[in-house]
């Protein structure tokens, strides 16, 4: 198990203008064997309901952000699988979780995100507090064994890190500190409760949450699907690094990829980068061959983030934080990027289908002044791409990409004779770890 041959990713960073901060200068290498991934895991339905019994119902899951309940009353609807549950916040400093359900007839108590005085079922008017006491019960004089104080909406944990709000349906769940773990000292530097939802688009993709997840959790497949970018990543420089809930894959830019077979000058490497910019009027900028397109890049970034993040913080972003993509992933299913990249994905079972998965991209950007309102969810239909959102930018097109591979992964599988999935022991060791960590909650005792 190593990586690839050549530059290091670590000898790229030797390179950069400004100090690279030391959670980037961790290598954690993990040697998860080379054992095959059963195909059942992506196709099974015992399988996926051995998913939702000791999955689902038993670990911490990235619910919403703290800034989706910025009032007493708001509350949205967190669903998983075939589990419904109510976030909403019941005082300044709290938030509580309780499951979707009326303890009368069993209506779901909420059917869309909002803001409420009181938690009131619209099948019969049975209502509770915000805090789950019981408030009311209309025609009460019927239901003289009710004891009020015995029929409080039930409650799930919620705890919430960097701003985004986590449940876990599981009393007996470790505290989501001791869950994330080292994480949290990672992301000291970038401090993500101080950023706002910029843009949230989400989408059903016809294939296994797993599958949909796996196309970003390895640059492996960028030669094949993303050629375009091959002259300025370097996929296969990617550096892989694995914790206990937590693991990440960080690929650089302002590098080429080592599987070309040329040798991009600089230029290349800059147009291949604004390529996205082809049909705008203004001028492309030119690199000498003096230059280094990743340092120049950079400081074009780091210039666009100055009047948002002041100028001390400015000049204290890496070459790094804003080129590479640091893509971490906490287990089972969140991906928040670290750096300045902006990216957070989500990938959920859509409902009670194995073979079908809701995709989220949220794009969490820095803000001064007051904090912006966060973007609502710009669900695409079955038949739009991403290209049809255009808050994602030249993003949507990658994306596109990806997603005319999901389904025919998912197909392929079905279809497939061979009983596992085969792995690269280095470059797709995200995965492994993914599967390592699944195949320990779902087997496990």
């Amino acid at each position: 198990m190593s990586p690839s041959p050549g530059i290091t990713y670590q000898q790229l960073l030797d390179g950069d203008t400004h100090p690279v901060p030391d959670v980037l200068r961790i290598e954690r290498p993990a040697d998860l064997g080379d054992d095959d991934v059963p195909v059942e895991r992506y196709v099974s339905h015992d399988w996926h309901q051995r998913e939702v019994e000791r999955l689902w119902r038993r670990v911490w899951q990235f619910a919403c952000r703290e800034e989706h309940l910025p009032e007493v009353g708001d509350h949205i609807v967190y669903e998983i699988v075939r589990d419904s549950y109510l976030v909403i916040r019941t005082a300044p400093d709290e938030i509580k979780a309780y499951p979707n359900a009326c303890l009368h007839r069993g209506r779901q108590l909420k059917d869309h995100e909002g803001r409420c005085s009181e938690i009131r079922c619209p099948f019969h008017g049975f209502a509770w507090r915000l805090d789950g006491t019981l408030q009311d019960i209309p025609a009460e004089w019927d239901f003289g064994h009710v004891k009020a104080e015995e029929f409080s909406l039930p409650e799930v944990q919620v705890d919430t890190w960097a701003g985004f709000v986590f449940i876990n349906p599981d009393p007996g769940a470790e505290p989501l500190a001791d869950f994330l773990g080292e994480l949290v000292d990672h992301y000291e530097i970038w401090n993500l409760a101080d950023r706002y939802v910029e843009a949230h688009v989400a989408k059903v993709i016809p294939a296994n949450w797993k599958v949909t997840q796996e196309a970003f959790c390895e640059a492996y497949h960028v030669n094949a699907t993303h050629p375009q970018i091959m002259p300025w990543v370097g996929d296969t420089n990617t550096q892989v690094d694995v914790w206990r809930n937590f693991s990440r894959a960080i690929t650089p830019s302002g590098t080429p990829s080592p599987l070309i077979d040329f040798v991009p000058s600089q230029d290349d490497m800059m147009r291949a980068m604004l390529d996205v910019r082809h049909d705008q009027q203004s001028p492309l900028p030119q690199v000498t061959e003096q230059q280094s397109m990743r340092a120049m890049a950079a400081a074009g970034m780091r210039e666009r983030l100055r009047p948002v993040v002041g100028d001390e913080q400015a000049d204290r972003i890496s070459d790094a934080e804003l080129m590479d993509n640091l893509d971490y992933t906490v287990f089972p299913n969140f991906h928040p990027w670290g750096g300045f990249n902006r990216i957070v994905y989500r990938f959920r079972p859509n409902g009670d289908d194995q073979r079908s998965s809701i995709m989220e991209c949220l794009l969490l950007a820095p803000f001064a002044g007051e904090r912006p309102p966060p973007a609502p969810v710009h669900w695409l239909e079955e038949h739009e791409t991403f290209t049809d959102a255009h808050e994602l930018g030249g993003l949507a097109k990658v994306f596109d990409q990806d997603l005319f591979n999901m389904p025919k992964v998912q197909s392929g599988l079905e279809a497939t004779r061979k009983a596992g999935v085969t792995l690269a022991s280095y470059q797709e060791a995200k995965i492994r770890w993914l599967h390592t960590r699944l195949g320990e909650w779902v087997e496990g005792e």
